[in-house]
């Protein structure tokens, strides 16, 4: 996926938006999933968005042709429980619950949740049962906001905000 990456992502950030993960799942037939996000963080790309990205990494794709096989191409907003995928993730959404996952245990872990408190020597500062733990953003398998009261409150609240200000 990374040469995906490589050929779609300065198409993606020139329509305004940014890359958030890109992935390709399905057993009987696969799907190239792209998410992606307003690069200016406010709101959620809608449906018309959506599907003037699809038409970009679209073309991108039939002339590259980085992917062997037939495939389906699907583009989405993260959500609310967006997935962290990048290192200013952890600053943006600092204060909000997350769950991340590591590749290697780390006193005996690999799973913690607990409340983002940004990022530190290229590791995530992470407030887990009153104590702050570092995780390495190398050793990061997954990471994702966890749907909260206050998680929905904040981006419900700020879509109103940018909806009032159109």
């Amino acid at each position: 996926m990374a040469k995906v990456t490589e050929i779609i992502e300065p198409s993606i950030n020139a329509l305004g938006f940014e890359l958030v993960r890109v992935s390709m799942t399905g057993q009987d037939h696969n799907i190239l999933q792209i998410m992606a996000d307003r690069a200016d963080a406010k709101g959620s790309i809608n449906v018309t968005e959506c599907a003037e990205i699809s038409r970009t990494v679209s073309a991108l794709m039939d002339v590259e042709d980085p992917i062997s096989g037939a495939y389906h191409l699907e583009v989405s907003s993260p959500g609310i429980d967006r997935p962290l995928t990048r290192a200013p993730h952890f600053e943006v959404w600092k204060g909000f619950e997350a769950k991340v996952e590591l590749t290697m245990a780390q006193n005996g872990r690999r799973r913690f949740s607990g409340l983002l408190d940004g990022i530190e020597d290229n590791a995530v500062a992470l407030i887990v049962d009153g104590e702050r733990v570092l995780l390495p953003l190398a050793d990061i398998a997954k990471s994702k906001l966890v749907l909260t009261d206050e998680l929905i409150a904040h981006v419900t609240g700020q879509r109103r905000t940018d909806d009032t200000a159109e």
